[in-house]
Order: structure tokens, then sequence, then C-alpha cells
């Protein structure tokens, strides 16, 4: 027993340093949440220099955390430090895709495999997002651009047929990016259409006029 306050010494000090990783990691996981959210919403209002900026403070975020969680594997893929590289992978993918036409791969974001399938999936979204502000603006084909995006998003992540402990839940999501494309699918039908009739009743007035 005499050395018992040692060994109860060392597991405080551990505690200590694991406590203050966690808490450290807690506002830096806000922070690049926060960071990510303004990215989305810049790539939506077609403010590319906030988005890009936004990004990068977000990837530096990144190698930070991984760096003070290297060696705490728990702390690292608890949660909330996965929700908010969740929400890295989704902004960076967005801002790849829009801007780009290029889709990242989980090495460039430096992030894991089932994390950046979660983002690839929380993107079909805010796809849709911008789908029907296209169409609202009547611009079709940059709209059917993002909905062959959505379609195919969908397409990979339906070939991912794992158990939920090695995808962290992925089916789920993958329901959801299949509502919300066949919804996307459907608004973009409808507006196409009218546009199709409108173009028609134009057609049909002008004649009108010239054989008056």
């Amino acid at each position: 027993m005499d050395k018992i306050e040692g060994i109860a010494e060392r597991i405080r000090a551990s505690f200590e340093k694991r406590t203050q990783a966690r808490d450290r990691a807690l506002a830096q996981t806000r922070t690049l949440i926060r960071h990510c959210s303004h990215a989305i919403r810049a790539i939506h209002r077609d403010e590319q220099d906030t988005a890009s900026e936004n990004i990068q403070q977000a990837k530096e975020l990144v190698g930070l955390l991984q760096s003070e969680l290297g060696q705490y594997g728990d702390l690292y893929h608890a949660g909330y430090t996965q929700d908010a590289l969740k929400e890295f992978a989704e902004a960076s993918i967005l801002y790849s895709l829009v801007l780009f036409d290029q889709l990242p791969d989980p090495e460039s974001l430096n992030v894991g495999e089932a994390t950046y399938l979660q983002g690839l999936a929380e993107v079909a979204g805010e796809l849709r997002r911008r789908c029907l502000d296209n169409l609202r603006h009547g611009d079709t084909h940059q709209a059917e651009k993002l909905l062959d995006y959505m379609d195919e998003i969908y397409a990979i992540l339906i070939t991912m047929d794992y158990p939920d402990a090695i995808t962290g839940g992925l089916r789920r999501l993958t329901d959801i990016v299949r509502g919300v494309t066949e919804r996307t699918r459907g608004d973009l039908t409808i507006s196409l259409r009218q546009y199709q009739l409108e173009q028609r009743l134009a057609e049909l007035e002008k004649h009108l006029v010239n054989s008056a």
C-alpha cells in the first residue's frame, strides 16, 4: 500500500491531461462546425472567397484535432469529434462539387472513410437546396446537373451494404438521400413541364398575332 499514493498521483495526472485534451477538442469542434456552416452558407450565396476562407480555417482545425488527439483515440473517435469531421467533409465536398465540378477523396480531406460517406450523404440535402434556388432563377440546366450529382451520390451509397457498426449508421442516411433525390426529381420535372408549356403558349400567341 506504500505505493498507492504514487499510483494515484500518476492516474490523476493522466486524467488531468485527458480532461484538458477533451475540453480543447470540444472548443475546437464547435469552432470547426461554425466554419463549416459559414462555408455552406457562402456557397449558396456564391461568395467563393468567404467559402474558401472558412474551408481553409476548418481544414486547419481538422489537422489540429488530429495532432492533439493522436494519443487519445477514444476522444478522437468520440461522437462530437466525428460529427464535426462529418460537417467538414460535407462542406468540403459541396464546395468542390459546386465550384470546381470535382469530388475530393477521404485522403485529401484527412477524414475517415465512414465519416467521409456520412458527409457525402449530407451533401445531397444541400444540393437539393441549391437545385431549387436554380429553378427559381430559371436555370434548369444547372439544376439538372445538380440532380445528376445527387443520383451519383445515391448510387455510391446504396452499394455500401455493411453493418452500421462499420459505416456509422450510413443506411439511414442513404434512405434519406433517396427520398431527397426523388423529391428533387419531381420538382425538376414539374418545373421543366411548366417551362415547356409556357414556351408552347408563347409560340401559339405569336402565331395567332402573325395570323391576324
